[in-house]
């Protein structure tokens, strides 16, 4: 039986369940689509590490042994469709059945299943057990849950890997969660630690060359590029990140510093993501590290929970939930997304940041994009598709079933609640304790009502004020709802008056 076994661009691990039992006369489809890469305008960077990943993994498969039909970009007869490529495929070679891993995202799945009423040809989609907790064992986890809290699902996981787990069943250290130590301001002691910068091939060469030619419209900056191409280098980026960074993760791994795009942060997630790295792996690395005493306890257990826990708890949400969970919108949010969401001026500091860090290396670490560029769109009633495709198209790390429920409920709160127990709103007063951006700020971070006043947090009174409704009842905003009932009138009207101008100022000219 001549068997197609296709491989998409998130699925570059040797280990994939559709290679497994991988057989000479088998062909093994991958392709690089104009579809996929402006369906939503991705970051060239982004392009440029998929194609040239992909472009990596089908040499060392051909390596092999493996027959590989690799469409490229360029290739005379590419259709830049999945569904087109995958029929052609299966008419030249007289394919008889079809074997994929389960896509990431959910148009990929409907597609894969359309496949095999129309090509009349036997379609095994298996699961992809490079994710520790499958999405039915999520499903089952979560059963009649009310609330399908992330903390609890993260105790399971420790227990059921044995990661930072003593052998009478309790969490090493005696804690399940050492958040409250990581949580330090920047200090003068956050010193940049170099990063890898690896050579350049010259199949990474001809793919710069090709997404220069192609997407220089896009936005963000192609050069300098410096990701890890091969599982190889995403290795020396996983044993660099354990040797030398790690030990000052946790108590920095909330802080925000001018100039300073990576802090203390690891940058794996696109590794993992893409299937360079597995999970388990970096799990087992940085827990071995924790054990020979080269790195803390909340640094081992901050960095773990990360991928343990809320990675795969975000992926069982958006399974357990898709497709109704794309069109949430708890919130009402329609405002358009502002143009300094795409580089344009604003005297916003902290988004000035956050914004360059995205345009010049694909990447914003994870309380820049929450606290900062979420925030902003939580507090300013951002169109909900509009930020989604942002943040999806802006990060090499995003793909729809890590970023929407990170975005749709993490950081907008347009789920109503499904992922996270309360809107992660703040003030102008958590960017300025959390970073350096308020330092010489063009707005006073201490003000509210004044025509220079911090845009956040005028926008902060206004949001809880505008949402009381919805949030009266919940205990983690008492006590702020308590707060805003002691404004006397005219501070209330003048804090409102001033979230009206900031509104019509943003949609006008910018902030």
């Amino acid at each position: 039986m001549s068997i197609l076994r296709v491989v998409f661009w998130d699925q570059l691990s040797l280990s994939i369940s559709s290679l497994k039992d991988v057989q000479p006369s088998d062909t093994v489809l991958m392709f690089e689509l104009q579809d996929e890469v402006t369906r939503v305008e991705h970051h060239p960077k982004k392009i440029a590490l998929w194609f040239s990943a992909m472009r990596h993994f089908a040499e060392e498969l051909t390596n092999k042994g493996i027959n590989v039909r690799y469409i490229d970009f360029n290739d005379a007869f590419n259709t830049h469709n999945l569904a087109q490529e995958v029929k052609r495929a299966v008419h030249s070679l007289s394919i008889k059945k079809i074997i994929v891993t389960e896509p990431g995202e959910y148009h990929f799945q409907k597609t894969i299943h359309s496949l095999e009423k129309s090509l009349d040809v036997d379609v095994e989609i298996r699961a992809d057990d490079r994710f520790l907790s499958s999405i039915e064992e999520f499903k089952k986890w979560a059963g009649t849950k009310k609330e399908l809290r992330m903390e609890y699902f993260y105790r399971n996981m420790r227990k059921k890997y044995n990661i930072l787990m003593e052998p009478d069943g309790q969490p090493t250290g005696g804690l399940w969660n050492y958040d409250k130590d990581n949580r330090k301001p920047p200090s003068l002691n956050i010193i940049p630690i170099k990063r890898i910068s690896h050579k350049k091939s010259e199949i990474l060469k001809n793919v710069l060359e090709l997404v220069r030619n192609n997407f220089n419209d896009h936005f963000g900056d192609l050069a300098p590029f410096d990701y890890a191409i091969t599982k190889d280098q995403a290795l020396m980026e996983l044993d660099h990140f354990i040797e030398n960074i790690l030990p000052y993760f946790g108590h920095y791994q909330d802080a925000m510093l001018k100039g300073n795009a990576y802090v203390y942060h690891s940058l794996l997630s696109s590794y993992i993501n893409i299937g360079l790295l597995l999970p388990l792996e970096v799990c087992q690395k940085a827990e071995a590290a924790y054990m020979q005493g080269k790195v803390s306890i909340n640094s081992a257990e901050g960095f773990i929970r990360q991928i343990l826990g809320w990675r795969e708890y975000i992926r069982g949400i958006y399974w357990l939930k898709m497709p109704e969970y794309a069109e949430l919108n708890a919130l009402d949010a329609k405002t358009n997304l502002p143009s300094f969401y795409w580089g344009e001026k604003t005297h916003m500091t902290c988004i000035s940041e956050a914004i360059s860090h995205t345009k010049i290396h694909a990447y914003s670490h994870h309380i820049q994009r929450l606290m900062v560029t979420g925030n902003f769109a939580l507090l300013t009633g951002l169109d909900v598709k509009q930020v989604q495709d942002w943040y999806l198209a802006v990060y090499s790390d995003a793909y729809e079933w890590v970023e929407m429920p990170n975005t749709l409920g993490m950081a907008l709160f347009r789920d109503g609640g499904i992922v996270a127990s309360k809107p992660y709103a703040a003030s102008g007063q958590y960017i300025n304790k959390m970073s350096d951006f308020c330092k010489q700020y063009y707005y006073d971070v201490k003000d509210i009502t004044g025509v220079k006043a911090c845009p956040f947090n005028a926008l902060y009174w206004n949001f809880l004020q505008c949402h009381r409704e919805k949030f009266r009842k919940n205990p983690r905003l008492s006590f702020m709802y308590a707060i805003w009932d002691k404004f006397d009138t005219i501070k209330k009207d003048a804090i409102t008056s001033r979230a009206f101008d900031i509104l019509k100022k943003m949609e006008e000219e910018g902030l």
